[in-house]
């Protein structure tokens, strides 16, 4: 199979879909891998570093599309490149089509084959592909509300560990999947007094087990989100539902009730955010304040550490994608349910059920395209 891997085009996103390691794989599994002349450079990759690993570099965008029959990437494709994108092509990447009618009505139009990293779902309901992505956002999230609670960001200028004789600052993370878990862990190390909120009571019971005395756990509903808030310094919002809309658990009323110069990082801002009043932002302008209140938006935000992004992903993403190269996309969803629970668009039939919802389209069951 020609693999293609283009050169990310998204605001600051460094990352590369693959590293050489991940090349010399498919090649020794008899596949054809295309790289675009620097796609790389971000995380400190050359285009000698993918040769010498058995990669052709490729000088243009539009090379790699014309000639891959998959095409790997890190973030959905963006306007530029829907028109580049063929019939029946393989697109193995984030899509998060449920936040985003353009990209799902132009990858109907186009259609491709779109397999998404998201919606890739082992038995046990984890999801793979998006854990690594997850681990270093969650991890992030409090480093990046850490620095804009600082007065020069506009934030409340309070220290998240506090010191001795002077209280910490407070943490309230909404969603105790692996984002969450890992903003608390990282708040808590730096000595934040951390409350984290799910609706899942066994999730909360083994949290209560593991983590560090300064994290508390606590059910999630409204009047709990609306009290937490009141005296949360720090929000991280880390909600999901599997290739679906984020819920809105921040409604913009509750951000009269919080303390001016608090900081709101939505991490669900991928999946259309779990604040009322969040939109997407860029890591040239990260953030915008509602109320009083900071919110951190960035919707790529392991794009801004891509040498540990991108080894992370493909560690993860690495098995899946020689194993479609080696079988073909149909057989290897027909006999892998982790990949079959990928497909969201194919051939322009909506086969995924969270995103037919979020736009009222007809659902095709996804049996009946393999």
């Amino acid at each position: 199979m020609k693999v293609g891997i283009p050169k990310e085009i998204k605001n600051n996103e460094n990352r590369v879909a693959i590293t050489p390691s991940g090349v010399m794989e498919l090649v020794k599994n008899g596949h054809q891998v295309y790289v675009q002349h620097t796609a790389g450079l971000g995380s400190g990759i050359s285009d000698k570093d993918y040769e010498k690993a058995g990669a052709t570099i490729l000088p243009k965008i539009e090379d790699v599309y014309l000639i891959a029959d998959m095409i790997i990437k890190v973030k959905e494709p963006i306007e530029k490149e829907y028109a580049l994108i063929q019939k029946d092509q393989l697109v193995f990447t984030y899509f998060h089509f449920a936040s985003d009618p353009e990209l799902t009505e132009a990858m109907i139009k186009q259609g491709a084959i779109c397999l998404a990293y998201e919606t890739v779902q082992k038995e046990d309901r984890s999801l793979p592909l998006l854990l690594p992505m997850s681990e270093v956002a969650g991890r992030m999230s409090i480093q990046e509300g850490a620095k804009y609670l600082e007065k020069p960001f506009g934030g409340r200028g309070i220290l998240l560990g506090g010191t001795a004789g002077v209280a910490p600052a407070k943490v309230v993370v909404l969603g105790a999947g692996m984002v969450g878990t890992q903003a608390a862990r990282m708040a808590a190390g730096l000595g934040a007094d951390v409350t984290i909120m799910d609706i899942s009571i066994p999730r909360l019971r083994y949290l209560d087990d593991v983590m560090p005395a300064n994290v508390k756990t606590l059910m999630s509903n409204e009047y709990n989100v609306r009290e937490a808030l009141k005296e949360a310094d720090l929000v991280i919002g880390s909600v999901l539902i599997p290739g679906a809309k984020a819920p809105k658990l921040i409604r913009k009323d509750m951000l009269k009730s919080m303390k001016k110069g608090a900081v709101i990082v939505d991490v669900a801002v991928d999946q259309g955010g779990c604040a009322e009043t969040c939109h997407p932002t860029t890591h040239n302008n990260p953030t915008f304040v509602v109320d009083g209140v900071t919110h951190y938006c960035v919707a790529n935000m392991p794009g801004a550490v891509p040498v540990t992004s991108t080894a992370a992903l493909t560690n993860a993403t690495l098995p899946y994608a020689v194993k479609l190269a080696n079988m073909g996309w149909k057989k290897a969803c027909k006999e892998n349910e982790d990949l079959k629970k990928g497909l969201n668009i194919v051939g322009g039939k909506v086969v995924f059920k969270a995103v037919a919802d979020a736009y009222n389209l007809p659902l095709t069951p996804v049996e009946k395209v393999l």
